[in-house]
């Protein structure tokens, strides 16, 4: 017994347990904590990011939008488009982060009624949809533009720009909608923080269909911007010219080889009988501008400069939804399977972010929208004026 108390202590071996218990009751209760901070930090690192979203989203979208909408200049098919999509963004971040924002502070929980569930599911869907079908609509009328630009310049009218909106609403309302009537289910997701489509395996719903929807109008959006590119590679160089005689009937010269001439000896009294064809040509031209066959050089750097900016739009939201889709794929062709938290959470906040990085690059990658944001800053304008004072003016303007 004297052996026993000088190994375990004074009071024997029921020393050495009590301080054992006490010892893991002190590790589980640092361990407990370390994982409260740092589930505390990430809380905290999903809020701020998600408040910076909509500060960015909101702020750039509305500022496109108004430039869009004050300058006559810019109301045109592409702005247009444009400014449909910055409105949809707008219209997301105000509608829908806020409930994400709520979820995580309430320590991802969902504090409303299922029908609120519902709606915020349907807004979320509903957005996608529309971002993906109206970039689909916008690689299509980019190619028209440079590869069939007559009949894109008479046929790409505003009532025809409306029709398009119209339709890629109607499309985006139809693939949102069936789920709200259970043909599948909109549920809260506790890992996305959000309420969502639920990607279950593929014989337990119907999941399969939207996704592959969402991933061939993905595709076929950069199949037209390939054959974009591919119509540029072909067209890079200018044919040369083919001289063609012109027609001589009293001095009028017209026919395929005829130019100006002809119109300015006619109209000098030089020609006589019926108006020759050159100067009908002419005066149709005169008339009707916006329907002309060929396209200046400033024209096709005018429709290059707004095919990259498209392309880069569309390629940001390929970059930021891909990982978010891929995960769904994942849950719906292989059954049981687990994805890491980590992994979604940072897929579904790339796929938030895609509302706040067009405006951006819509300012970056367009000089339009650079000259008339450069316009309307009263800083700005003051001191283009006064540099462009003659020196005289300045002189005097420094004097006084």
């Amino acid at each position: 017994m004297p052996n026993q108390t000088h190994i375990f202590g004074i009071d024997g071996p029921g020393s050495l347990l009590a301080v054992l218990a006490s010892q893991r009751a002190s590790s589980i209760r640092s361990n407990s904590s370390e994982g409260v901070s740092a589930v505390t930090v990430s809380v905290y690192i999903k809020l701020v990011f998600l408040g910076l979203i909509i500060c960015v989203s909101l702020a750039g979208n509305l500022l496109v939008s108004l430039l869009v909408l004050r300058d006559r200049a810019l109301h045109k098919a592409p702005y247009f488009f444009l400014l449909d999509l910055c409105l949809a963004d707008v219209v997301r971040s105000a509608a829908c982060f806020p409930f994400v924002l709520v979820s995580v502070n309430n320590s991802s929980a969902w504090t409303y009624s299922a029908f609120s569930c519902k709606v915020a599911a349907f807004l979320a869907v509903l957005f996608c949809f529309h971002a993906a079908f109206m970039l689909f609509c916008v690689a299509v009328t980019r190619y028209l533009a440079t590869a069939h630009h007559r009949f894109y310049t008479k046929r790409m009218t505003v009532w025809t720009c409306a029709a398009i909106i119209c339709m890629v609403w109607t499309l985006a309302v139809a693939m949102a909608s069936p789920p709200v009537f259970d043909v599948g289910t909109y549920k809260f997701i506790h890992d996305e923080d959000q309420c969502i489509f639920e990607h279950r395996y593929l014989k337990t719903n119907d999941t399969l269909g939207f996704m592959l929807m969402l991933a061939v109008v993905v595709l076929a959006t950069h199949g037209f911007y390939a054959k974009l590119l591919l119509f540029e590679y072909k067209h890079r160089k200018m044919k040369p010219v083919q001289l063609v005689p012109a027609i001589s009937q009293n001095w009028t010269f017209h026919g395929p080889g005829a130019t100006g001439q002809a119109a300015a000896n006619w109209m000098a009294g030089f020609g006589r009988g019926p108006m020759p064809p050159t100067l009908l040509g002419i005066r149709q031209s005169l008339h009707n501008q916006q329907h002309r066959r060929m396209m200046g050089m400033e024209e096709v750097r005018a429709e290059r400069r707004l095919g990259r900016m498209f392309y880069i739009i569309t390629l940001l939201f390929l970059v930021l939804w891909a990982p978010y889709i891929m995960a769904c794929f994942w849950r719906v062709f292989v059954k049981s399977c687990s994805i890491p938290h980590r992994y979604l959470s940072i897929t579904v906040w790339m796929s938030f972010a895609q509302a706040g990085v067009n405006p951006i690059f819509c300012l970056l990658l367009n000089e339009d929208l650079r000259k008339v944001l450069r316009a309307h800053l009263p800083s700005y304008s003051r001191t283009r004026q006064h540099q462009h004072l003659p020196r005289h003016e300045l002189l005097v303007f420094t004097i006084t």
